[in-house]
């Protein structure tokens, strides 16, 4: 790295560029899997969620941008390649093929769980380095909140409970939100 923005040490820098690579695979894989749902969901509620994805899919795409570039404006070169995205998982494959639309909810759900929790490790950290940093995703995890919500909304009970409580799996996610639709 011959450079980095000013008031960023090149190792403060450095440690910045490695929690973005990992945003970065992350929303790469998100948007990847945001689209396979959209193409492998069926049932009853099957237009509704449809719909309900494409406009994720391309907030994540432009979140994956927007990091890309972050870590370019760093001195880093961001890696957007698929074997960026394997080499930085640190969860496993979406494991939903077609389904209803209420299992891709319930495993979207702790899809969202993940992605949204690396993400507040990554506020933490960067709060203390670079608040320009902090903030992009401190915003970004804000919509993935929001839309973690309107996946919930599917999911909860008219008393508040999400069917998908205590499920540990994407398998088990889907399987009790099948047995609750």
């Amino acid at each position: 790295m011959s450079y980095t923005v000013p008031g960023l040490t090149g190792e403060q820098a450095q440690t910045i560029i490695g929690l973005l690579q990992g945003r970065l695979s992350a929303y790469n894989d998100l948007h990847l899997t945001l689209k396979h749902v959209h193409w492998n969901v069926v049932g009853p509620h099957f237009i509704a969620v449809h719909e309900m994805i494409d406009p994720q899919v391309e907030l994540v795409r432009g979140y994956a941008d927007e990091v890309a570039e972050r870590i370019a404006t760093l001195g880093g070169s961001p890696k957007g390649t698929p074997g960026a995205i394997v080499a930085d998982r640190t969860w496993d494959d979406y494991s939903l093929g077609r389904d209803s639309s209420l299992a891709h909810l319930g495993a979207l759900d702790l899809v969202y769980t993940g992605a949204i929790t690396d993400n507040r490790k990554v506020i933490e950290t960067s709060g203390d380095i670079d608040p320009i940093t902090e903030d992009m995703v401190i915003a970004q995890t804000a919509e993935l909140e929001k839309f973690q919500w309107f996946v919930r909304a599917h999911l909860e009970s008219i008393s508040g409970d999400l069917v998908t409580e205590g499920a540990g799996s994407e398998a088990s996610a889907a399987d009790a939100s099948r047995a609750d639709g």
